[in-house]
């Protein structure tokens, strides 16, 4: 990696994961493009109180933490009990092993669940059930689901989404700053720790940019790295065919793999 300049979209961890990349000789690039993420306390329970009154068919959980707020809301709410029933009676799907685990927790077995993480994963274990007509609620942490939202819709089922986190978009100087020195190659790679930084900078460059520039350079020049495998499909979901990640979900990990990808390219 030395030399090579690294931009960093993250907004947390941004010191250990600049040392990381100076210990391993490259050039650390700050260039946050997850914005700032706010409970949203009472417009949740809200939002909470009106999937109840429908009684949906089905929830489908994407994230640990999102399990976990809901259910504070609830409690905060007096709607703990209340909302517990409702997801008892639903059938439960499951996106990831933490939120498998959140669900358990509180006494929830999903009974289709992603087999490696992923959004693809899930939509492949929902296959045998037949969703036409159903109520189907998602919980997402604040990142959209395009996919599963189109396959949920196309396959007859009415969608609807709980996301207990609002999202403010970062700074469009920011996001102007990073496409600039990614299709002027300024950087050698970029790094995305979360699959919202995808959606906040690809929905900029779609709007203000040159999107097929972009594309071209990350998947022909400019190296795209994702902590993991969620990150890496939102990624490949936006046109990017040249995903780096690692098999341990780090953002440690995710340095030393791209650190050793360089390494084989100098090899070649």
């Amino acid at each position: 990696m030395r030399g090579k300049r690294i931009a960093l979209c993250a907004s947390r961890k941004l010191e250990e994961m600049s040392t990381l990349i100076e210990k391993q000789g490259g050039i650390a690039v700050v260039r946050p493009a997850q914005g700032t993420v706010f409970l949203k306390e009472k417009e949740l329970e809200e939002e909470m109180r009106a999937v109840m009154a429908v009684c949906p068919d089905w929830f489908i959980f994407t994230t640990g933490i999102g399990v976990e707020k809901l259910l504070e809301t609830a409690e905060r709410g007096n709607i703990k009990e209340e909302w517990m029933t409702t997801i008892q009676k639903a059938h439960v799907a499951a996106r990831g092993y933490k939120t498998v685990a959140a669900l358990k927790k509180i006494g929830i077995s999903p009974i289709a669940v992603s087999d490696d993480g992923t959004t693809k994963g899930l939509i492949r274990s929902l296959a045998e059930y037949t969703l036409a007509g159903k109520q189907v609620v998602v919980q997402l942490h604040g990142d959209t689901a395009p996919t599963l939202k189109q396959y949920l819709t196309e396959n007859g089922a009415s969608y609807s989404e709980l996301l207990p986190y609002r999202h403010v978009a970062p700074d469009s100087k920011i996001l102007e700053t990073l496409y600039e020195e990614i299709v002027r190659r300024e950087v050698d790679a970029v790094c995305f720790t979360a699959a919202m930084q995808v959606r906040f900078l690809f929905s900029f460059i779609k709007e203000q940019k040159d999107i097929d520039l972009f594309r071209q350079t990350l998947n022909e020049h400019v190296v795209a790295c994702a902590v993991g495998k969620v990150t890496q499909e939102a990624l490949q979901e936006e046109g990017i065919t040249r995903v780096i990640a690692p098999e341990l979900e780090r953002m440690g990990a995710m340095i030393v793999t791209l650190s050793q990808y360089f390494e084989r390219q100098l090899q070649r």
